[in-house]
């Protein structure tokens, strides 16, 4: 099993940006494909990006928009996210999540509050 711990939230000005990680201890990390999602007051859990276990295939939400970029650096066990042009609607808790090769396993971490002001 693998234990993540997400970083790098916190309050920005509409416009800004923030770089999250999630840091993974335990299994070997380059086993995991890794997504972000995100849930804001009032909604349901959203999905944001995914990256596969090397880190050659990408995928991202609608909404992004190419503001966003997820990428990994396995020999650090951390999966990032960088999120640019960030807007009110982009506030939420964002959380990380590893899915085992196969599909077998799944693990989350606890979050990261992320606080876009207007």
């Amino acid at each position: 099993q693998v234990q993540l711990v997400e970083s790098g939230g916190g309050l920005v000005q509409a416009g800004g940006a923030l770089r999250l990680s999630c840091t993974a201890s335990g299994d070997t990390f380059s086993n995991y494909a890794v997504g972000w999602f995100r849930q804001s007051p009032g909604k349901e859990r959203e999905f944001v990006a995914l990256i596969s276990f090397t880190g050659t295939n990408t995928h991202y939400g609608d909404f992004v928009k190419g503001r966003f970029t997820i990428s990994r650096d396995n020999a650090k066990n951390t999966v990032y996210l960088q999120m640019n042009s960030l807007e009110p609607e982009d506030t939420g808790v964002y959380q990380c999540n590893a899915v085992l090769s196969g599909g077998s396993d799944t693990y989350w971490g606890q979050g990261t509050q992320v606080t876009v002001s207007s």
